[in-house]
């Protein structure tokens, strides 16, 4: 398979502006990216960040003002939705209220012109995919919000599209049943090698469902990699804060490349190679080992503990100010006031420039 049909989904240098008026700010400034075929890639990023406005230019429900997008090594920039080989899953779902579960299916394949034991035959094997057989004559206003949602993804399949695209999918849903379907989209995404596009400002649920995610910031791409790269090896203050919680401390690099932070010192495998100097030290709160005062580089003062089943939350008071720590040590329970010590473990954390 050659590079270019290895690619499902290409930006070169796309921007876009809203209006005609040639001083108006850009919604998405110039961005670059690949979606490999039969991967999924998440772009996340804060409400206003230009991900929605990405998503909707792969659909060709907005044209960008300047670049080129190609799906599947075809340049498809100029081309509307319908010819884009697209489907698209909304965060509304989007059904139609007085259509059964099989008429809803199966619509995107009769308004194509397929005749209608092929759009059965098609809407059936889509439904089955999704768990949704012997559904056919249920109306949207008779399923729960997860089956609602399983009408809609059967829907976008039913069509075969070379791309798939999520906006937003799990947000109407509870939290136990947003966990279930991210698990049955990548499930499904997988099984048929289905190449996605999907849009969340969910940290969680980009972690749990992604092959790539793209961070967007103010219409730029902040940071692209794999989940793991993007949460242990951020690349920027931002990208740190926002895959995850992570408190920001002032460090100093040193020339042997490692980086001081208060009391602790960081060896060069946990130090990026940054210039001598100040730097920002993120690190996650289930970075930090609570210990015994004495026992560990940082000492602190437990100054609120919390207990939430299968781990502790505490908050410490140190010399870098107030700490807060997830731990998994539900055996050993440290109260306010207790004299404690904290080491940093070797995950967690990460150095970026000041």
């Amino acid at each position: 398979m050659s590079e270019t049909n290895n690619k499902g989904i290409e930006f070169r240098n796309i921007s876009k502006r809203y209006g005609s008026d040639a001083n108006a700010p850009l919604a998405v400034k110039g961005i670059s990216f690949t979606v490999p075929k039969g991967t999924l890639t998440t772009i996340l990023g804060p409400s206003g960040c230009g991900k929605t406005t990405t998503l909707r230019m792969i659909a060709g429900l907005e044209a960008p003002t300047g670049g080129q997008i190609f799906i599947d090594g075809v340049e498809v920039t100029t081309l509307g939705p319908a010819e884009r080989n697209v489907s698209m899953v909304f965060q509304s779902y989007a059904l139609f209220p007085h259509m059964n579960v099989l008429a809803n299916v199966s619509y995107g394949l009769s308004v194509s012109g397929v005749n209608k034991v092929e759009a059965k035959q098609r809407a059936h094997a889509a439904m089955a995919t999704v768990g949704l057989t012997g559904f056919d004559e249920r109306l949207p206003s008779e399923l729960s919000g997860g089956q609602q949602q399983r009408v809609a993804l059967a829907r976008a399949l039913v069509l075969e599209p070379a791309v798939l695209l999520f906006d937003e999918p799990l947000s109407n849903l509870d939290a136990r049943l947003r966990r279930s379907m991210r698990e049955e989209i990548r499930t499904l995404q997988q099984r048929l090698g289905l190449t996605v596009a999907y849009v969340t400002h969910d940290q969680s649920e980009a972690l749990a469902v992604s092959d790539q995610i793209i961070v967007m910031d103010h219409g730029v791409i902040a940071q692209a990699g794999t989940p793991h790269d993007l949460y242990e090896r951020p690349g920027s203050e931002f990208v740190a804060g926002f895959m995850g919680e992570a408190m920001l401390f002032d460090g100093a690099s040193a020339p042997d490349g490692s980086v001081r932070l208060g009391p602790i010192t960081l060896p060069r495998t946990q130090a990026q190679a940054l210039a001598e100097g100040k730097v920002k030290v993120a690190v996650r709160p289930e970075a930090w080992q609570v210990l015994p005062a004495g026992a560990g580089e940082l000492a602190g003062t437990v100054e609120k503990s919390a207990y939430l089943g299968s781990f502790h939350e505490y908050t410490f008071a140190t010399e870098l100010g107030a700490i807060f720590v997830v731990s998994p040590d539900v055996e050993r329970v440290w109260k306010p006031g207790d004299a404690v010590s904290l080491r940093l473990a070797g995950h967690g954390l990460s150095v970026v420039a000041a």
